[in-house]
């Protein structure tokens, strides 16, 4: 299938709002947790990651549903409605606390959140499962892929940058000093925006229907899928550990600023940086062609340890410098983006090397992996940061932090990252196949069988 300009713009947009609402959580939900309604750290860590073990069972089976959906208006477009739609209110609804004090609160919001990753799911399956089915051309693939992506480091760009300065500016507006409207303001604008953009995919992206399934996919094939195929395991594992790199950063970054560098401030600067991860994908086409997705992963796992590094050199000689920031931030988030470019095309390879194995594609089930390993990397960096941040001291009610807790921040923000990128890349070297000459032969094979 020949996509038009229009379509691929049309796909990519509807990032934008989904990845919004999946940044503003990322960036500010443990915050807004444990500083603004003042819950224990260590709950909150813990809600985050039990949480997730339901996902490990929510998403696959939502991969399952989609698969086996076959209607006029198309088993992609309507999970994605569907999805959306729930979603939206499930964030909007976190954010509102209805009054709500002790007990009443803390299962409020535990209810409240395993909703939302539930609503994330059906959203978030059908639409990277629909990405591989826009077309069978693996060169158009690597130039379509990273659409979506630039546009979901555009939301996380936005969402770093003036997360903070939109939830003051409407707390100053309907809040009356009274933080959480300002959160609750900014969740519901997000949420509209989320709406619209998902609505631009659906109504501009055509998709190829059936009504009749040809062939019913069984929970007996979700169990071979998951357990046989190797390279989605060796996939699976570089991506939760890059994933992890990346989210513990986040997670506790706006703590690292606040109280190690002693300014809050740079977390935007921080946050613009990611600028840098956009212009990777905008280049990840050409470089990628010229040096090989190996060398690319290479590099999209050295940079980030290149990248703290100098951020944990400037916390102790000039912590509230921001040109450090942007060069540590900058060479980061530049490696990120080269390893978004490598992971969306590697989960196309993935189902192809799957439609060898087992004769199905399966691209739902296949691709609600990536979805459940987004959230399983969000769940245990807030598992670590939770309960990290109370081992180490961590008191929201003071204004400083002891030496010991201050240490202890750099030890979760800067060394526990690092690891996590030196066994994605080792995952990737020694584990995954699907590179190289490798590839060339299955892509060729396959050719063979569909010509068949």
């Amino acid at each position: 299938m020949n996509l038009t300009k229009k379509e691929k713009f049309s796909f990519g947009f509807g990032a934008l709002g989904k990845d919004a609402i999946c940044c503003f959580v990322g960036n500010f939900l443990m915050f807004y947790f444990t500083d603004v309604l003042f819950l224990a750290p260590a709950f909150v860590g813990t809600l985050f990651f039990v949480a997730r073990i339901w996902d490990a069972i929510n998403d696959p089976m939502m991969g399952l549903v989609v698969d086996n959906t076959h209607n006029r208006f198309g088993k992609f477009r309507t999970w994605l409605l569907v999805g959306t739609l729930l979603n939206a209110v499930v964030f909007f609804a976190m954010f509102n606390t209805f009054g709500l004090h002790g007990k009443a609160l803390y299962i409020y919001v535990s209810i409240a959140y395993i909703l939302y990753g539930m609503t994330y799911t059906i959203m978030d399956v059908p639409y990277w499962s629909w990405l591989p089915n826009l077309t069978n051309d693996p060169h158009e693939r690597e130039s379509v892929s990273v659409i979506p992506r630039f546009f979901a480091s555009l939301a996380g760009f936005s969402i770093g940058v003036f997360g903070l300065s939109m939830i003051n500016g409407m707390d100053k507006i309907f809040g009356n000093g009274d933080r959480t409207a300002g959160f609750r303001m900014v969740a519901l604008v997000i949420s509209i925006l989320f709406v619209f953009t998902i609505s631009v995919t659906i109504i501009n992206v055509k998709e190829k229907v059936t009504e009749k399934a040809a062939e019913h996919t069984s929970f007996k094939q979700i169990i071979n899928i998951l357990f046989k195929n190797k390279q989605l395991i060796a996939y699976i594992g570089l991506l939760l550990a890059y994933n992890l790199c990346m989210q513990i950063v986040n997670g506790i970054i706006i703590y690292y600023f606040k109280y190690v560098a002693g300014k809050e401030g740079l977390f935007s600067i921080f946050s613009v940086c990611i600028l840098a991860e956009m212009g990777g994908l905008v280049v990840f086409p050409k470089i990628v062609k010229k040096l090989g997705r190996e060398k690319m992963f290479a590099m999209a796992c050295t940079f980030p340890i290149i990248g703290l590094i100098i951020i944990a050199v400037a916390g102790f000689v000039a912590p509230t410098n921001p040109l450090f920031v942007i060069l540590g931030a900058g060479i980061l988030k530049l490696g990120s983006g080269f390893e978004l470019g490598v992971v969306t095309v590697c989960i196309a390879d993935v189902i192809d090397y799957n439609e060898l194995l087992f004769g199905t594609r399966n691209e739902s089930i296949i691709c609600s992996t990536q979805t459940f390993l987004m959230k399983a990397s969000q769940a245990v960096s807030g598992l670590l940061t939770g309960v990290g941040l109370a081992m180490v001291g961590y008191n929201a009610s003071l204004p400083q932090q002891s030496t010991a807790t201050l240490n202890g921040i750099r030890i979760i923000m800067i060394v526990i990252p690092m690891v996590f990128a030196v066994i994605s890349y080792l995952i990737y070297a020694k584990a995954y196949k699907l590179k190289g000459d490798y590839l060339n032969n299955m892509v060729k094979e396959l050719n063979v069988v569909h010509e068949a």
